[in-house]
């Protein structure tokens, strides 16, 4: 029976100590899909459905990431991941035609299309080694079936250009056409009856000429050929602005090198419009920029954006097809900073808008007169870089949104003025991050720190000073207590435990040079973002906090210090040696920071004693001392044939509660702890070596290799207490020939034998320079079903809280806690545990380890590109944040042995009120009655 009890008791607490309920979801976690910062040229309002005037937003990034965003609330309906490509290219192109659930995306020589309302597969092709130059839909009026998916015209190579028709229902090449005259292949378009091949030919002397090559739309023959005079202002493919998809817009538009003269020709003949740019600012033209309509059935109308240092203006014009003239119909004024134009169709009638500082503002492509003009409502400091946008009319009356990338990498929905929503596209790029402490918080530990080291009368009298001190916010205090004892009864407990340190801020450092920080009390909502970096490319690797303030460490050996609260930079410096990393010594009274350059070299040495290790240029590890850098302590080197790719150490805050791991029959197992383990993975051309290091001496402690090891596949590892664990693809060590994604799990003990401590036995002191005694290990292996990218470890204040083991799988975009008691490398193999390992919480050993539903963080989300997670401790020992980042943004609580220190959801404190009151008042009714009636039987018994 007892062992019965034992097993039921395992079965019922070990699920639902690390399961995440539906109605946790959004409540103790976060999660912000990203694409990336939108792309200018691949980015679009669209009608999926022929049936519906619904539009979406969708958006080809600059990630790779294909994805469809609702306008309402700017949240991601679908995305994929188009980065299939194996030329190397990182520049998307996508296109689309309203009702049509058909796109076609294309990303170095993999051509796809997509549901545009689903974001299904439909087909996928590859074309090795000819990476794509241009892509664009066939726009052919087709009265039988309308909503039918559109052949697509695709241009290939980067040298030898090669055009290729695909059929818009299976990706098949209908005709292919190519170019060996040895010109650089540009762009394709397109009318009712031609394919135009756009080409840049070498001049004799130098500079290009434009080459139109007219294509038969059914064979893809070469009909003609035309030649225009463009050597003398074209010096590459960056010099021609513009060039026209179909007929809207049958365009080729550039300017002479010195920017004062435009050129148009229409394509299909071989004449050049020449217009004078009329600039009148006083500065340099910075960038032209053209728009134009790409609806088959819009009116061939454009616009010219002209941009200086500190003004923008426009004109527009028109294009006479028949007659293959240019005019210029009207121009839009010049005003005082940025503008961000856009172009939106409606019927045939063609709309531009235009974003400044101040206002957005709308006008007719057939008359200058303004249609809207609306001040904006929450102006924004960051310049508008391209802008998209959808107009509605209404007899006189004209709406329009503009969704708006921005310089900072943010991406917004303003209409009518009005911002919508903000999605922060730039967290995509966040490449450091770390939890922060409030001023406030880090103050009273510190506080309390300081009584702790004080006599019992110096204790009390600095406690009674803190409290008196603290008094000066009793009017505050006083004044937020009926809101405070409100909300207690109508709030949920779990959501109530800010004080807790649950609602901890983040500071993350993006690559395009901006630091935000997230709120994680209020869903990761962004409470400010900085422009940090001066430079264009800002790579840092490291954000080091301390109590109010945050320092960003980049590569280039620069650092920004900035205010936790509000995110303004109180201090710079500048760059100086190339730095790999940082390394800190979190001794007190502050942690020190030592910048490591790329030969693992420290740049400085620092008077505080105290070791680290670097991984080498040439592929050693090296051991340093903080006071005396100048030459290492010790170097290791792997066997020949094999470099480090990773080494890891044991957490800065690894608490351990227990010295050792009682058995069943109450001996002890007393675990190997020592706070300078190094744990080191070296790979070799189908091999993978694991190395256990003491950190002081540089001695090998345990070492492990497996061979016929894929090391293209992802090797995760990490190390924690008196244990760690690393993951590859791989043989299996059976014996067998099978292979599969493994993870390992070692245990470190004292010794083999229980109640024994090796060696060393009690010892509280001895040196890593004399002879160590080397760890018993223990080890286990699972098969598992998917692989594992980065492995952390949840962190708890004490410790005392069952660990999980952190992992994130890139092929589901999941993030999992596998609990410690699962991963146990004592776990019986071959048999049933006997009763006293049942008492441990030992079952029996199985090799295959399925990922229970329960174990998912991330629940049901896609969490994708995730490359690195955070874990803190909080003052509720129960409870460990995480952090997830490097694609998507995820953040939850982790509670592995079950939320034992605080009160559950289903707990009711108004119910608990009532319950006390409707007591008390029976009591007051009842008490008088019941005296009556011991009075009565008093007076009868007499």
């Amino acid at each position: 029976m007892r062992l019965q009890a034992t097993l039921l008791l395992l079965a019922s607490c070990v699920p639902s100590a690390v399961a995440i309920y539906r109605d946790e979801v959004d409540h103790i976690d976060f999660h912000h899909a990203l694409l990336g910062v939108p792309s200018s040229h691949s980015t679009f309002f669209l009608k999926p459905s022929s049936s519906s005037n619904a539009s979406l937003l969708y958006t080809l990034s600059e990630k790779s990431l294909l994805g469809a965003v609702n306008p309402k609330d700017g949240s991601v309906i679908w995305r994929q991941n188009v980065s299939r490509s194996a030329a190397g290219a990182d520049i998307g192109i996508l296109r689309a035609s309203d009702g049509i659930n058909a796109m076609v995306s294309a990303v170095g020589d993999y051509v796809s299309s997509w549901s545009a309302l689903d974001g299904k597969l439909i087909w996928e092709s590859w074309f090795f080694d000819e990476p794509i130059a241009d892509l664009e839909l066939l726009e052919l009026k087709d009265a039988a079936s309308p909503s039918a998916a559109k052949d697509t015209i695709a241009l290939f190579g980067s040298k030898t250009g090669v055009v290729r028709r695909l059929d818009g229902d299976s990706g098949k090449v209908k005709w292919e056409h190519k170019d060996e005259s040895g010109d650089v292949p540009f762009q394709v378009s397109s009318s009712s009856t031609d394919v135009f091949y756009i080409s840049l030919q070498s001049a004799l002397l130098k500079g290009y000429k434009i080459k139109v090559t007219s294509l038969d739309l059914l064979t893809g023959r070469q009909n003609q050929q035309l030649t225009l005079n463009s050597e003398g202002d074209i010096s590459g493919p960056e010099s021609v602005l513009f060039v026209g998809a179909n007929t809207a817009s049958p365009l080729i538009v550039w300017t002479d090198k010195s920017q004062k003269v435009l050129k148009v020709n229409v394509i299909g003949t071989k004449q050049v419009k020449t217009i004078n740019v009329d600039n009148t600012s006083g500065g340099d033209i910075q960038s032209i920029t053209v728009h134009a309509p790409k609806k088959l059935n819009s009116l061939p109308h454009f616009l010219v954006h002209y941009q200086t240092q500190s003004t923008s203006w426009a004109e527009v014009y028109h294009v006479n097809l028949q007659s293959a003239t240019v005019s210029k119909a009207y121009d839009l004024p010049r005003l005082e900073g940025w503008s961000a134009f856009s172009t939106s169709t409606k019927d045939a009638n063609v709309y531009f808008t235009r974003i400044t500082q101040s206002e957005m503002s709308i006008v007719s492509s057939a008359s200058h007169g303004i249609l809207g003009r609306w001040p904006l409502q929450t102006p924004s400091m960051e310049r508008a870089l391209h802008a998209v946008s959808e107009v509605v009319t209404k007899g006189d009356s004209v709406a329009v949104r503009s969704a708006a990338a921005l310089e900072s990498g943010d991406w917004q929905l303003i209409r009518n003025g009005q911002t919508e929503w903000t999605r922060y596209e730039a967290l995509a790029g966040a490449l450091a991050a770390n939890w922060a402490e409030e001023e406030y918080q880090e103050d009273l530990a510190h506080q309390l720190e300081v009584e702790g080291h004080e006599s019992l009368y110096g204790a009390y009298a600095h406690r009674v000073k803190r409290h008196v001190k603290d008094l000066e916010h009793l009017p505050e205090w006083l004044k937020s207590l009926p809101k405070r004892i409100l909300t207690s009864f109508v709030t949920d407990e779990v959501s109530n435990l800010d004080s807790f340190g649950i609602s901890k801020p983040v500071i993350v450092a993006t690559e395009n040079g901006r630091v935000y920080a997230l709120d994680s009390g209020k869903h990761g909502a962004v409470s400010w973002g900085v422009k940090a970096a001066e430079t264009e490319t800002w790579n840092p690797i490291a954000v080091i906090t301390q109590p109010g303030i945050a320092t960003v460490y980049a590569d280039d050996g620069s650092s920004v210090v900035l205010n936790i609260a509000s995110g303004e930079i109180i201090m710079r410096t500048p760059a100086s040696t190339k730095l790999r990393s940082v390394a800190v010594l979190n001794d007190p009274p502050a942690p020190l920071i030592v910048g490591i350059s790329e030969d693992g070299t420290p740049v400085e040495s620092v008077d505080r004693p105290g070791f680290f290790v670097t991984l080498g240029s040439n592929g050693r590890l090296l051991g340093w001392s903080a006071s005396n850098n100048k030459f290492p302590l010790w170097e290791f080197l792997p066997p020949q044939g094999q470099k480090i790719i990773h080494a890891t150490a044991r957490p800065a805050h690894d608490p351990v509660a227990s010295i050792g791991k009682v058995l069943g029959d109450r001996s002890v197992l007393y675990k190997y702890l020592s706070p300078n383990l190094v744990f080191v993975t070296a790979v070799g051309e189908s091999s993978a070596t694991f190395f256990l290091l003491d950190a002081i001496s540089g001695g090998i402690l345990h070492a492990t290799i497996h061979t016929g090891v894929d090391t293209t596949q992802p090797i995760a590892s990490t190390i924690s207490e008196n244990w760690f664990a690393y993951s590859f693809w791989g043989d299996v060590s059976d014996g067998s020939e099978a292979t599969g994604y493994q993870l390992v799990i070692s245990e470190l003990y004292e010794s083999s034998i229980p109640n024994d401590r090796g060696p060393l036995g009690s010892a509280s002191n001895y040196s890593s320079l004399d002879t160590l005694p080397l760890p018993y290990v223990v080890s286990n292996s699972f098969i598992i079903p998917e692989p594992i990218s980065h492995m952390a470890v949840t962190q708890t204040r004490q410790g005392i809280t069952t660990r999980q083991l952190l992992c994130t799988l890139p092929s589901s975009n999941s993030l999992v806690g596998i609990p410690r008691p699962v991963l146990d490398a004592r776990r019986p193999v071959g048999r049933d545990p006997t009763s006293a390992e049942v008492e441990e919480g030992l079952f029996r050993y199985s090799p295959f380890l399925e990922f229970d539903g329960k174990w998912y963080l991330s629940h049901a989300r896609e969490v994708a590109g995730i490359k690195k997670v955070l874990s803190a401790p909080t003052l509720l020992e129960s409870t460990s944040l995480i952090f997830a980042f490097g694609g998507d943004i995820f953040a939850t609580r982790a509670t592995p042995s079950q939320a034992f220190d605080i009160l559950g959801k289903g707990f009711s404190k108004l119910q608990l009120l009532m319950t006390i009151v409707a007591l008390t008042v029976g009591v007051i009714i009842l008490a008088p009655m019941v005296r009556r009636k011991q009075v009565d039987q008093i007076w009868k018994s007499s």
